[in-house]
């Protein structure tokens, strides 16, 4: 492996690299003749990929662009976002991966909270985007990927030049937070390269072996698992990324095999639907050594293992710090969101609502730090112009993650909930505020609640119990235009937010439970918190969640086939 230096940045590790590992590859596509590009796939080395960053770098420099500026990337998945950012890094510039669910209100917000200077985007998204800079105070300059270095054109302002160091932000991402809108978490070149170092040396059960892995991933590159934790761990040991466009349960196993993957990363909702696929003979026929993921549901996870012949380790992580703790030294604790141990370099304290700590076996929320003497090494810088909220995830020296887990006799932590407002939906963090936020302004609700119910397939639903006004009120209650009503509620949320963050379940009520001081009790919602099927008043929109997918050519590609991460069998 590569070995990092303390001022160590992304763009001397990469020509370190290329030197080492020369003519191996480093990021790939899988065939697909069904793909708007790279039909037959797709390959770079090490080599190659350099030259590739260095002629990038200079075309951006010569327009100005540098230390400071803000790129977003509205490029997909496509394996060329790589060579993109590694380019904006070796210039000092922060990569802004774009979120191609993101409705106009949601893409505004990015543009202006994280100050755009630029976007590098598809032909395909330049309609939406040119529409959404009519609404928005940032003016970012567009290019388009096909033609960038004859439409590249100087940024609105200079920034002031400096060296790029270790702590020069590389990218921002953003997170759902509990208040409302996404966070941008700003990770440095330090926090990204040393979270491919600590992914590289987990070993046992996890072995990276140098210039031998391939590893498989179809999870989304605005998401920290695929643009950083999985890519710098190969990119410092001469491995390979293999970037699928988005994971679809018909031809998973297909790229897997002919793109020759030894390594898969995965979410809980992919493995039900990898089961739920016909049995065979190829089953075994991979070269897979493990899976790397979280949220297998407890009773999936040995069947899994047992018909495809490879264990699913489990993970946590998270976008502030993505420097995981897994379970992989045998003998694991298969079926129990078991995820490890804490280990040197991330100290973990379980803590109760008052704040201590908690006795074995008894659940509490999860606080991580590096060390005492070192608190935040190779965490995230913090939230973009939220230092009140950065201090405050940091209070009393402890990152706090909102999530509630028991630590066993042994010292393994066992994943059980969330404590923040979230919702967990196939990988995707929601926040619950931000979803009640919009459901207010519709003209038939008066009051809105929204909270996450547990999901078979999916992990968690979104679920809104809303409170309409006094003229339709009964309407609903009495069923005469619930589902009607219903289903205009959500085609309200689906034309506003990404379509993963619109109620699966709304709940018609007449009143929502409240405190004597009008605080919202959501757990006295439901009278159960495990099948809302059963509660009065309530109407399934699941099966009208669905991906919309946009070709290259412009082409409406809707489909449950086409969903990422959300596909039937």
């Amino acid at each position: 492996m590569i070995q990092l230096g303390d001022e160590e940045t992304i763009g001397s590790a990469l020509h370190r690299a290329a030197d080492v590992f020369g003519e191996l590859p480093l990021v790939a596509a899988p065939h697909n003749p069904n793909r708007d590009y790279h039909p037959l796939g797709y390959e770079l080395t090490y080599q190659n990929s350099a030259l590739a960053v260095e002629e990038l770098a200079r075309q951006y420099l010569a327009a100005g662009y540098g230390p400071g500026h803000r790129v977003g990337l509205f490029l997909d998945n496509r394996p060329e976002h790589f060579v993109h950012k590694l380019a904006l890094n070796v210039i000092g510039a922060c990569c802004v991966p774009v979120n191609p669910e993101y409705r106009a209100s949601e893409l505004a917000y990015l543009i202006d909270h994280a100050k755009l200077d630029l976007i590098v985007l598809l032909a395909v998204r330049r309609t939406i985007v040119e529409s959404v800079l009519m609404t928005t105070f940032e003016k970012p300059v567009l290019v388009e990927i096909d033609q960038f270095e004859a439409l590249l054109r100087s940024p609105r302002r200079r920034r002031e030049k400096d060296a790029v160091r270790s702590s020069t932000s590389a990218s921002i991402l953003y997170t759902s937070g509990t208040t409302g809108r996404p966070k941008g978490c700003v990770l440095s070149h330090r926090y990204e390269l040393a979270a491919g170092a600590w992914y590289a040396s987990r070993g046992h059960l996890a072995e990276v072996r140098e210039r031998s892995e391939r590893l498989y991933n179809a999870l989304p590159l605005y998401h920290v698992n695929a643009s950083v934790l999985s890519f710098f761990c190969m990119l410092l040991t001469g491995g390979c990324q293999i970037q699928s466009d988005r994971f679809q349960p018909s031809r998973w196993w297909q790229e897997v095999r002919q793109s020759h993957a030894t390594i898969i990363h995965h979410l809980g909702v992919i493995v039900p639907l990898l089961l739920d696929q016909p049995e065979s003979e190829l089953d075994r026929m991979h070269s897979v050594r493990f899976g790397f993921g979280a949220g297998v549901e407890p009773q999936l996870q040995a069947k899994f293992e047992k018909r495809f012949g490879f264990p699913l380790l489990e993970i946590w992580g998270m976008t502030e710090i993505v420097r995981v703790l897994v379970d992989n030294v045998p003998p694991r604790c298969v079926g129990s969101r078991a995820f490890g141990p804490a280990v040197p370099g991330l100290q973990v304290k379980v803590v109760d609502d008052a704040g201590n700590e908690a006795g074995l076996n008894a659940p509490g929320e999860m606080l991580v730090r590096h060390s005492e003497a070192q608190p935040r090494k190779d965490f995230f810088t913090g939230y973009l112009d939220d230092p009140e909220a950065t201090e405050s995830a940091w209070k009393d020296g402890w990152f706090h993650t909102g999530d509630v887990v028991v630590k066993d006799e042994s010292g393994m932590l066992h994943f059980v909930d969330r404590r923040k407002n979230i919702i967990r939906r196939s990988g995707e963090n929601i926040a619950a505020a931000e979803v009640e936020a919009l459901l207010m302004t519709h003209p038939l609700i008066e009051h809105a609640a929204v909270l996450a119910v547990k999901d078979e397939l999916r992990e968690e639903e979104v679920l809104a119990c809303v409170v309409l006004i006094a003229g339709v009120r009964a309407q609903a209650l009495d069923n005469g235009r619930r589902v009607e009503i219903a289903s205009e509620v959500h085609d309200f949320c689906r034309e506003r937010l990404a379509y993963y963050k619109a109620p699966g379940w709304i709940l018609f009520k007449g009143e929502i439970p409240k405190t004597g001081t009008q605080k919202i009790q959501k757990h006295n919602i439901l009278s159960s918190r495990d099948d809302p099927r059963h509660e009065p008043g309530i109407v399934d929109l699941r099966d009208r969640k669905k991906r919309i997918a946009t070709s290259a050519s412009g082409r409406d590609t809707t489909g449950a086939n086409n969903m990422r991460l959300e596909a039937r069998t």
